[in-house]
């Protein structure tokens, strides 16, 4: 964190970025700024900071109070209309404390104190004439397609119980959360679900509402080319080896998402600090939410989500703001989805714009042994991440080592997990039954008939061979008879 506050502060004040002095008050022109970025393309305000950067920091007596004031204000509609929910969080840069506030660019328009604010890198000016408000409309309408207004779109076409089910994922997310004590009605319009195009008169559900919590007939009759194909495509590269046609709401989505990921990826053992974490999670969820908050819905071009033997491949409509390929800390993230990006980050399933992607690289080498990750910005978004699992890995990063002195576990726990483990192939396992545990070790989540076509054995060998493995606990099949399962390490 103190990297890019020091980055912020050597930047300067600019269209993106904003200090303020903060005490242990609030600066009566903060949601002016917060309305500004709101309006434009987002940005960053430090509290604490003057503008010529001189760092006087908040009154660490003060700062709690503080955040939670930015935060309530965030939320009434009487300071910011439509209001939108910002997150501060404090941290200490040179033994001062300082208030980091993150605003998003929104989907709407906002007002703070009934003024309408836009950004330049001069600083927050007032929009006042009504063809200057009408082009602001006219901009956002034009870019974010989730704020079309549906007008006949009404609660009974909502999956029953779904908004109650969000609701208490966000409860149980944050128990203090300003959403808490809204009526549903008042949830719609806070989270930007139920609006008013005030350039039109139109007003009503919006496309975000509907993709986030619609029936499956509803969202096909509004939407009928909106579909996401996960395909596991491991030994039939033609077609694929299982596959999840999912065309249900966003939540949902996500959820069977997820759930195709934990079938077909391995996991690994890994220590952050004294707590377990999975990385498949870590690394998937953010996959996962990229896909669904990022697309371009209007567009009708396929969402793919592929595993292939070497690596995990996605593919979205987009509406680039850059082009290129993204790395961490090099470009400004943009949500081409604003209300349902935010929606899904106070139920926890992604975090703050940009960590996704540093998530993904940070926990990458450790999970599949490679960093070469493509986050390809085209009209077509395009995410690769590696699967080169090579051999077995028990990874293990103890806090407060230095990193050589954690590489050199790391290889003590891998060399001897896996010498011991080759040890035991060659010497306990005939020709036959060694290669297809190597299958299995390089194709986690494979069904014995593709064990059966990689290594051109009858399916009754297969089977024998499987049988050994299982019963010296080499291996494990998972699922259910039925369908016939899979095997895994």
């Amino acid at each position: 964190m103190n990297v890019n506050i020091q980055q912020l502060i050597e930047q300067g004040e600019g269209i993106s970025v904003e200090f303020k002095k903060a005490g242990s008050k609030l600066s009566e022109n903060l949601f002016d700024s917060v309305c500004a970025f709101l309006n434009r393309n987002g940005g960053t305000i430090l509290l604490g900071i003057c503008d010529d950067k001189t760092i006087e920091g908040v009154n660490p007596n003060s700062a709690v109070m503080l955040c939670k004031n930015i935060a309530n204000l965030s939320n009434n509609p009487q300071k910011l209309f439509p209001s939108f929910l910002v997150e501060p969080k404090i941290i200490e840069y040179n033994d001062k404390m300082l208030i980091h506030v993150f605003v998003p660019i929104s989907s709407q328009v906002h007002r703070s104190n009934g003024r309408v604010f836009d950004r330049s890198a001069d600083g927050d000016f007032e929009i006042k004439t009504d063809a200057q408000i009408k082009n602001l409309y006219a901009r956002k309408n034009l870019l974010y397609s989730e704020n079309t207004i549906y007008p006949f779109l009404i609660e009974s076409d909502f999956v029953p119980g779904i908004v109650e089910r969000v609701r208490k994922i966000i409860r149980i997310n944050r128990a203090n959360h300003p959403w808490n004590e809204l009526t549903n009605e008042e949830f719609y319009r806070t989270a930007g679900l139920y609006r008013k195009d005030f350039a039109s008169g139109t007003e009503g559900f919006t496309m975000a509402a509907l993709l986030l919590f619609g029936k499956d007939e509803n969202i096909q009759s509004a939407i009928p080319h909106y579909k996401i194909d996960a395909l596991l495509r491991k030994v039939d590269l033609d077609r694929y080896d299982d596959r999840e046609n999912i065309r249900c709401n966003l939540i949902e989505a996500y959820d069977r998402l997820m759930d195709f990921a934990a079938k077909h990826l391995p996991d690994k053992f890994y220590m952050e600090g004294d707590q377990r974490i999975s990385l498949r999670d870590k690394i998937f969820r953010e996959i996962v939410a990229n896909m669904l908050i990022h697309r371009e819905y209007t567009n009708a071009f396929p969402s793919t989500f592929i595993i292939y033997k070497s690596r995990v491949e996605t593919q979205n409509a987009n509406k680039p703001h850059v082009y290129g390929q993204l790395l961490p800390g090099t470009f400004q993230s943009y949500p081409k989805n604003p209300n349902i990006a935010q929606l899904f980050t106070q139920m926890g399933r992604t975090e703050e714009l940009g960590t996704g992607i540093r998530n993904v690289y940070k926990y990458s080498k450790a999970y599949s042994g490679s960093d070469e990750i493509v986050f390809s910005e085209e009209d077509i978004f395009i995410s690769k991440v590696p699967l080169d699992f090579q051999q077995p890995k028990i990874i293990e990063i103890v806090s407060g080592l230095g990193e050589g002195l954690n590489e050199r576990i790391s290889g003590v726990l891998n060399g001897g997990l896996n010498g011991g483990l080759n040890g035991g192939l060659n010497g306990g396992l005939n020709g036959g039954q060694q290669r297809v545990y190597r299958t299995i070790q390089d194709n986690e989540g494979i069904r014995g008939k593709g064990i059966s076509i990689i290594l051109k054995m009858s399916v009754n060998t297969i089977e024998k061979h499987l049988k050994v493995l299982i019963n010296k606990n080499l291996i494990v099949h998972r699922g259910s008879k039925k369908t016939g399962g899979y095997f895994a390490l």
